[in-house]
């Protein structure tokens, strides 16, 4: 037993390659086992077919084969391998999934996990969320996890991802969509790229039509430049943990340091997902001298400078909505 737990030891421990790309190998109709253990050591994509073969019968899987086409990397253990050739060809292993702007990392995982991606919304979500993740970034990762840095896109994954490889291709996105185009703007933007990315998901969350995005922006610049609380109802929704339509009073006194009612400053981290828009946002707000803003019914929002040109908007608002 020693000497197959130290084959096994040795199996896990070196992959073909860490950094391969995918290939596809066809497994014809009869091949067998060990025909398909034998292609895939041919295709690079495991390391040894005559260890991968007693892996897959010790698991009771060797049977169980289906002949297609199927992309793999030199990356994949033998679990994920055995996994998809259990479950078929290409077309039923790759599976979609988009991120839409705005989402909170609960909402992808709990996403990933209704799609089959990861087996467990639960792990991906406790990775993500860790100070430490282990991922790679060209920038140093938040002490206060990745939330605002898995780009909104859209993305295909096998079944049974490991939450790891998941997480790193939306960081590695953030990276190439945002971060790569945009460096030298980030750097002289007067904040570092957690702030810049903190803002810009406050801008997610605020703005409901494109045109008020930048002046958000200006907005939250102006209050930061006057060491004033920010008051963005959606850091009250992220602090309660549920969306809600209407933020009522007792909700502002929730205690989070993500509670922009009651604490100055940006909050710890970013509260969703932005998009490019709203990054582009933060690194360019309008310049101006608003210092409130408040919704309209049509989804748009009026600003103000004082506070009581603020709360004479906040009175007509209201009467519209009872009207409507």
């Amino acid at each position: 037993m020693l000497a197959l737990a130290s084959v096994w030891v040795w199996w896990q421990s070196t992959p073909p390659s860490t950094t391969g790309r995918p290939v596809v190998v066809h497994i014809p109709t009869g091949t067998g086992a060990a025909g398909t253990a034998t292609r895939l050591e041919k295709a690079g994509v495991i390391r040894n077919a005559t260890v991968f073969l007693w892996y897959a019968r010790l698991r009771g899987d060797a049977g169980r084969f289906r002949a297609g086409d199927y992309r793999l990397a030199p990356s994949l253990t033998a679990d994920e391998i055995i996994a998809r050739l259990r479950r078929g060809g290409m077309d039923s292993e790759d599976r979609a999934i988009t991120v839409p702007e705005g989402w909170t990392l609960k909402q992808i995982a709990a996403a990933l996990e209704e799609k089959g991606i990861v087996r467990s919304g639960a792990d991906f979500l406790s990775l993500v969320k860790r100070k430490y993740t282990g991922l790679k970034a060209p920038f140093p990762l938040p002490e206060v996890g990745l939330e605002g840095y898995l780009f909104p896109d859209t993305y295909r994954f096998m079944p049974d991802s490991r939450p790891e490889k998941v997480a790193q291709a939306m960081l590695d996105r953030f990276t190439t969509a945002f971060y790569d185009k945009r460096r030298s703007e980030i750097d002289h933007s007067g904040h570092s790229l957690h702030e810049i990315v903190t803002i810009a998901s406050l801008i997610e969350r605020e703005a409901e039509v494109p045109q008020d995005r930048a002046r958000i922006a200006g907005v939250i610049e102006n209050r930061l430049n006057r060491n004033m609380r920010l008051d963005i109802d959606a850091t009250v929704l992220y602090a309660l943990g549920h969306h809600k339509e209407r933020v009522l009073y007792k909700d502002l006194e929730v205690a989070s340091p993500y509670n922009t009612y009651r604490h100055k400053g940006l909050p710890p981290g970013p509260i969703a997902s932005p998009g490019l828009p709203s990054l582009d946002a933060a690194l360019n707000p309008d310049k101006h001298d608003f210092l409130y803003y408040v919704a309209s019914p049509d989804g748009s929002h009026i600003f103000t400078r004082t506070e009581a040109e603020h709360n004479v908007q906040v009175a007509k608002m209201r009467a519209l909505r009872r009207t409507n």
